[in-house]
């Protein structure tokens, strides 16, 4: 087992080292953000509840019990942070992203990876919350259906109905270009197709 693997991190992490909390953190701090910004469509509350999550990881690592792995750990505290986030701002309209570029047809440049991640992005806010949760998990953060299960503390059976239906509608919001895109979408914004749906996990 390398010095540096989560599990030896964590077990330093609970006895007090500092440096290994920090790089826990550290190295898990982007699926973190990623997984609230998926989640929250307001981009500064997704960053409140990204800051909220790693200190609820911060203060809670010697409560880790090892049963799950730790970032599946993290993903749990994550998606608590961003649902609570989404409570506390219900009302608050959500804004189209100002600086959003304007496609490139056929194009396969940065900007036009940008625009298909922002596409991406947008789509998810038009799914129900409590299918792109599921969706969110699954595609984004490839945990299994058991691991969704234990996240959101629903049957496996609910999982998987959620993440089908999720799915579907994300791809009708997406139209056509979702299952036939020009350029693949950035790497961390995979577009579920419909043939994904019977998935396994």
């Amino acid at each position: 087992m390398r010095d540096d693997d989560d599990s030896s991190l964590v077990a330093r992490a609970i006895e007090g080292d500092r440096r290994a909390l920090e790089l826990l953190l550290d190295r898990h701090a982007d699926r973190v953000h990623a997984v609230c910004r998926r989640i929250v469509a307001h981009p500064e509350d997704a960053l409140d509840a990204a800051q909220e999550a790693m200190i609820a990881i911060a203060r809670g690592i010697t409560r880790f019990d090892g049963r799950s792995a730790f970032g599946t750990w993290c993903y749990r505290i994550a998606t608590n942070a961003a649902l609570d986030e989404l409570r506390r701002k219900r009302r608050r309209p959500v804004v189209a992203h100002p600086d959003r570029p304007e496609p490139v047809a056929g194009g396969s440049g940065p900007d036009d990876v940008v625009a298909a991640k922002l596409d991406v992005d947008a789509a998810l806010q038009q799914v129900p919350e409590e299918f792109r949760v599921a969706v969110v998990l699954r595609d984004l953060c490839d945990l299994d259906y058991a691991e969704i299960a234990a996240v959101l503390d629903v049957p496996p059976g609910t999982v998987r109905s959620r993440i089908s239906r999720g799915r579907a509608i994300l791809v009708e919001r997406l139209g056509d270009a979702a299952s036939e895109p020009a350029a693949g979408p950035a790497p961390g914004n995979r577009v579920p197709t419909p043939e994904r749906q019977n998935d396994d996990g």
